[in-house]
């Protein structure tokens, strides 16, 4: 009977032990698969990286992050600071894929669904757009820049969408207020090429049917002209209109001011 009673206890910490392995092996090493040195360290490579963003050096902040995520792979917020800097460098496709992983990681950052509205309203895919920035919105109903950015987004959509829409649509007014679209003219008139456009355009208008009945004193025939000159551009130097598209695009969003995490 003693001895049946020992072989029982014996089992019982076979059973007891064999657990305590499984417990060990399966709940806690997984915890972390990074190392507190790791996580310090790329914590600190991307504080480097926001002081790059501040200085406007783009190139060295996404350096910066890309480090960091390679020690921390799962950090949402290194993903999405450096979708931010490829924005600015226009890598926007490489910028809509970092929200996308920091989405990801945690479905309720809002940041990254704007800073991919961001990304996508550069890449003139506006619904798309709009719908990021709305997703934004619900998560962070009271943010300012999100809610002016779906204004665009959603300006923009319509303006592609009307049948008359020709994709050379401006808002005079924010134009002639914007320090970079001033910058830009400014360029635009050393060329000599838009300077034989510009002489060509105003000959015409001046000496052409409209003259003697006010030439371009009248509101329409300036329009009638300003739309002239913008598609003789886009015939003759179409890297022109490119050009002030991406100038006053890169000034157009409420980001410039934006904090990074």
């Amino acid at each position: 009977m003693q001895l049946f009673v020992s072989y029982g206890n014996k089992v019982r910490w076979m059973l007891i032990l064999q657990m305590s392995k499984r417990v060990w092996k399966n709940d806690i090493l997984p915890l972390s698969n990074s190392v507190p040195e790791d996580v310090g360290k790329a914590d600190q490579l991307k504080d480097e990286g926001n002081n790059h963003m501040k200085e406007e050096n783009y190139a060295a902040a996404v350096d910066c992050y890309t480090q960091a995520i390679e020690l921390d792979p799962n950090n949402a917020v290194y993903y999405c600071n450096r979708a931010a800097a490829q924005s600015k460098l226009g890598h926007y496709t490489d910028a809509v894929k970092d929200c996308e992983k920091a989405i990801a990681i945690d479905s309720k950052y809002s940041k990254a669904y704007g800073r991919m509205g961001l990304a996508l309203t550069a890449m003139n895919k506006f619904e798309e757009a709009v719908t990021s920035y709305q997703k934004a919105l619900d998560l962070d109903p009271e943010n300012d820049s999100y809610k002016s950015n779906l204004k665009i987004a959603e300006q923009k959509l319509r303006e592609v969408s009307s049948p008359t829409g020709t994709g050379l649509s401006f808002d005079m007014a924010s134009l002639i207020n914007n320090p970079a679209f001033i910058s830009m003219a400014a360029s635009l008139m050393q060329n000599p090429q838009v300077q034989q456009l510009m002489s060509g355009m105003m000959t015409n208008a001046i000496g052409g049917p409209a003259a003697g009945v006010g030439g371009l004193t009248d509101l329409s025939s300036l329009i009638q002209a300003g739309q002239q000159f913008a598609q003789q551009i886009q015939q003759q130097n179409p890297e022109l209109i490119e050009q002030l598209r991406n100038h006053i695009r890169s000034r157009s969003f409420s980001s410039s001011t934006e904090e990074h995490s």
